[in-house]
C-alpha cells in the first residue's frame, strides 16, 4: 500500500507570504525554523500511521519517505516515533529541530535503516546542510546509507533505482 499525502496550504514567507502546498513555513534567511508548524505537522503525519495501523499495516512495514520537506517531515516525525518502523527515507531535504533530536528521539527507531540521497547542484536545499544532517545522524549512532547524484533539487532515475533497492531490502523480512 502506498499513501501519498499533500502538505496542507498555508502561507510560505519564502515565497512572500503565497499560500501554497508546505509542511511548514520557510523564512528567507533559512536561520529560523518553524517549530510550530513542524510540530502541527508531525501530528499530521503521526495520524497517518495511526490510521494505516488501524488498516492492519503494522508499523514494523512502513517506510517513512519524501522529498524536500517531505523528506524533513520522515525524518522529524519517523526517528521521533514510539513504534518501530522498516525504515526512513529522504530525497533533497535536511534535518529539521536536528539540536532536539537527541532528546527526542524514540528508541524504538534508534537503529532504523535511514536512507538519503541529495543533488550535489541543490539550489533550494544546500549540499552542505544535508552533509550536516547526515553528519548529524550519524553522530548519533544512525547508520545513513547516503547518495549523491549530479542534478539540482529533483529525481533523477538512478535515484530512483537505488532508492527501490532500499525498499526492496528494508521490507523484504
Amino acid at each position: 500500500r502506498w499513501v501519498f499525502p499533500h502538505a496542507p496550504q498555508i502561507p510560505v514567507s519564502l515565497n512572500s507570504g503565497y499560500v501554497m502546498p508546505a509542511w511548514y513555513d520557510i523564512h528567507p534567511d533559512r536561520a529560523h525554523e518553524d517549530e510550530a508548524g513542524l510540530r502541527r505537522s508531525q501530528a499530521l503525519v503521526d495520524g497517518l500511521l495511526a490510521r494505516e495501523q488501524a488498516r492492519g499495516v503494522p508499523a514494523s512495514r512502513t517506510v517513512l519517505a519524501g522529498f524536500s520537506q517531505g523528506c524533513a517531515m520522515a525524518l522529524l516525525t519517523g526517528l521521533r516515533y514510539g513504534q518501530r518502523l522498516a525504515g526512513v527515507a529522504g530525497m533533497s531535504g535536511y534535518l529539521p529541530l536536528a539540536r532536539q533530536l537527541a532528546a527526542e528521539r524514540s528508541a524504538a527507531n534508534a537503529d532504523v535503516p535511514i536512507w538519503l540521497a541529495h543533488g550535489t547542484q541543490d539550489e533550494m536545499v544546500a549540499l552542505p546542510r544535508a552533509e550536516a544532517s547526515r553528519d548529524a545522524l550519524q553522530a548519533l549512532g544512525y547508520a545513513v546509507e547516503w547518495h549523491s547524484y549530479p542534478m539540482g533539487h529533483s529525481v533523477c532515475m538512478e535515484e530512483v533505482a537505488d532508492l527501490q533497492r532500499w525498499l526492496l531490502k528494508v521490507l523484504a523480512a
